[in-house]
């Protein structure tokens, strides 16, 4: 295994990989590249092409690929076009956006390639182009035909396939719904109807037009025929899912409520829906644990959250932490009476008995029905980690350098026992509009590999591989997330001097305790956990990092770290980046070695208007030591992995430059 992977490496040309962390970090690791830039990628080998329609100019300079794109009647493209440039090797060797129905490749070196062509709506097309003789100029020839319809109504495009009128329109329906406007919001929507009669995101926001004039039956029509247009609509399941709360079909409810999640494990929203749910079907602990899950997600979007799980906390006995929560709760919400009036009944002696706390629970939760009903915001991007810190338990000592030592100590642990590990990886990527609406979403699979390990003493090397086995491969829109598990190697012993850190206090997280730590880079150390570049031919920019971590009490394991840009790179059009992780124990089954591993990961990135969510789920892992190939488990409550095809199992990912 060892032998071919180092086989297929020196067979890249000009392939760098054994360099040390620090230059690792900024060149490779944590490289997240922006939309309509140059990039590296890995695609497929050897994929089909089309029909090559190349004409060709003489001339000994390095040459030039014009690509023009047209509808088979010969007409441009409306929508937007990406054109990437493809390697014999399979990576992304430059992208860029056709404009009006044409895109330029300057001075391409000479090789042989494969221009690749995508547009929403549309066919993907491949072609060959052979830039090995003297030529000058390149000129490929692509015309895309339309998806059948058929293909068009089973995956609903969103938005951001829409022709700009109809975009427009929506926007405008937008800005008019949230400043209450409904009567101005109709007249917008016709008018996207109009341009787009299929629309799930339409039909959701006429649905929030009938709620707002107090039209609940036409809202749910609306909402179910979005359902129908787009089974996968988020915040069309929330609400048809609330509406049957509100009929007491608590049942049906948590039905919608795990169709959400299944659509987006990181919505607070769909998490609060179940934990009302379930509450009604008096499943009283699972309901607890929806809503604090439901919290931890949503933050500071979710404190609505917090009178009905202090009322859940109150009827389970535990009446202190409730009256801890709902002080929080009144420190942020001080006008909020009934929370006010609870809150001095459970701190009066002779207030409410533990008898009444059921009824005292079903008022608190009014105080949290708005708050999962018609979110139409227009800041899609998660809070800053340093807008507001996050809860902890009142009167918990917290002794940082012990606790940064033994989470440091967990890590070098890791590094010694594990050489490289393999997952299936998968993606659903989303872009984001002006409006801060998301796009219907591009889902990908990736074989993924990872090797971290000592390459001499002080300096680690973090290295990822990827291949999707398929024409898939590629990122979407060519924008490549690495360096995630470089992240968690801030609290390694060779790094965790580059921060100020600050221990917060202990929180409550996924039904356990962890020491909330806040890290900021300093500015007389090195810059090196994160770096950004615009292809593998572009300079490296180096980002210094602030975030927070949580840390298990129990065993000192990082189980969750968000990370924000200390500041913006103006340099490339970075405005900001945000990024969670959640991590989780994966154990060899015989249980000898337990390796705390990503579970998933979220990332938001704005580049000045190109604007994306990204989110990345880990399953099947394979775990490759110097002397054993052994099949490890997935992290504890999770579902047992399906198992690769052998085959499969035994090719190593092509590498990722």
């Amino acid at each position: 295994m060892i032998r071919l992977l180092k086989q297929v490496l020196n067979d890249i040309e000009g392939a760098e990989m054994r360099v040390g962390f620090r230059l690792l970090v900024v060149l490779v690791a944590c490289s997240l590249l922006p939309r309509g830039a140059l990039r590296a990628q890995a695609l497929p080998a050897g994929a089909p092409a089309g029909p090559t329609d190349v004409n060709v100019t003489s001339s000994a300079l390095s040459p030039d690929v014009e690509v023009e794109v047209s509808t088979e009647d010969g007409k441009p493209i409306t929508s937007h076009v990406v054109v990437q440039l493809i390697n014999q090797y399979g990576q992304l060797y430059d992208q860029t956006s056709a404009r009006k129905g044409t895109a330029r490749f300057i001075r391409v070196l000479r090789a042989n390639y494969r221009v690749l062509v995508m547009a929403p709506g549309y066919q993907r097309v491949e072609k060959p182009v052979d830039l090995n003789s003297g030529i000058r100029l390149a000129t490929v020839k692509v015309e895309l035909l339309p998806l059948s319809d058929a293909e068009n109504a089973a995956a609903d495009q969103g938005i951001s396939a829409m022709k700009p009128k109809a975009q427009k329109e929506i926007g405008k329906a937008l800005e008019a719904l949230r400043t209450n406007k409904p009567n101005n919001a109709r007249t917008h929507l016709e008018q996207a109807q109009r341009a787009a009669p299929n629309s799930a995101e339409v039909e959701y926001l006429f649905g929030v037009y009938a709620t707002q004039i107090n039209n609940p039956v036409e809202a749910q029509s609306h909402w179910n025929k979005a359902l129908a247009l787009n089974p996968k609509h988020l915040s069309a399941l929330i609400e048809v899912g609330q509406e049957l709360l509100n009929e007491k079909k608590a049942a049906e409810a948590v039905s919608y409520g795990n169709r959400a999640v299944e659509v987006e494990p990181s919505s607070w929203r769909a998490q609060a829906l179940l934990a009302e749910a379930e509450y009604m079907q008096r499943n009283r602990d699972d309901a607890i644990k929806h809503a604090e899950r439901a919290m931890a997600l949503g933050q500071q979007r979710a404190a609505s959250l917090e009178p009905f799980l202090a009322g859940m906390l109150a009827e389970a006995g535990e009446k202190e932490r409730a009256i801890q929560l709902l002080q929080r709760y009144l420190k942020e919400n001080p006008s909020d009476d009934v929370a006010s009036k609870q809150l001095g009944k459970w701190i009066n002696p002779g207030g409410t008995e533990r008898g009444d706390a059921a009824s005292v629970t079903q008022e608190l939760k009014a105080i949290t029905a708005a708050a999962t009903a018609l979110p139409i915001p227009s800041n899609w991007m998660p809070p800053d980690v340093d807008e507001k810190v996050p809860p902890v338990e009142p009167g918990a000592a917290c002794a940082l350098d012990e606790v940064v030592r033994k989470a440091g100590d967990q890590l070098v642990t890791l590094v010694h026992n594990l050489d490289r590990f393999t997952a299936t990886e998968s993606i659903v990527d989303q872009t984001i509009s002006k409006w801060g609406v998301a796009s219907a979403a591009d889902q990908r699979k990736f074989n993924y590999m990872v090797s971290i390990e000592e390459i001499r003493p002080g300096v680690l090397s973090v290295e990822e591989y990827r291949n999707s086995g398929g024409l898939s491969a590629e990122f979407p829109d060519g924008v490549i997330t690495k360096g995630l598990p470089a992240l968690a190697m801030i609290f390694h012993p060779f790094y965790a001097g580059n921060y100020e850190m600050t221990c917060e206090g202990l929180a409550r997280f996924d039904g356990g305790l962890a020491w909330q730590v806040h890290f900021l880079q300093r500015t007389d150390k090195p810059i090196g956990n994160r770096g950004f570049r615009l292809g593998i031919r572009a300079p490296s920019h180096a980002a210094a990092l602030k975030g927070r971590a949580w840390i298990s009490a129990e065993n000192y394991q990082i189980v969750r770290l968000e990370t924000d840009l200390a500041h913006a790179l103006p340099e490339i059009r970075l405005v900001t980046e945000h990024t969670a992780i959640e991590y989780g124990a994966v154990s060899f089954r015989d249980g000898k070695v337990n390796l705390w591993l990503p579970r998933n990961a979220e990332v938001y990135s704005d580049w000045k208007g190109a604007r994306f969510h990204r989110r990345h789920s880990f399953d099947n892992y394979l775990l490759f030591n110097v002397d054993e190939n052994e099949r490890i488990g997935s992290p504890k409550g999770q579902n047992a992995p399906t198992n690769p095809e052998p085959d499969e199992a035994k090719k190593p990912p092509n590498p990722v430059i």
